[in-house]
């Protein structure tokens, strides 16, 4: 379900768009922020199913509503 949404051939075009991400720190670095792919196939279904953020299914997609949503207002935001 969540493969088919960004195929490589997409994801070839996309990722060279996306905002280089900051380097973590060293301490006290914080959770393992989530894949730019992973988070690119949720807000595909969220915007393909014209359901809500926070009805995403985490379980299925490996990331939830908000970080998504959050992924785009980021992406938006840069450009």
């Amino acid at each position: 379900m969540a493969a088919d949404l960004v195929p490589d051939s997409l994801w070839e075009r996309v990722e060279p768009l996306l905002p280089v991400r900051p380097p973590r720190r060293y301490r006290f670095p914080g959770r393992r922020p989530v894949d730019d792919r992973t988070a690119l196939r949720g807000i595909m279904y969220v915007l393909r199913n014209g359901i809500s953020w926070s009805q995403l299914p985490t379980a299925a997609f490996g990331v939830s509503g908000v970080t998504c949503w959050r992924r785009m207002r980021d992406w938006t935001e840069a450009g």
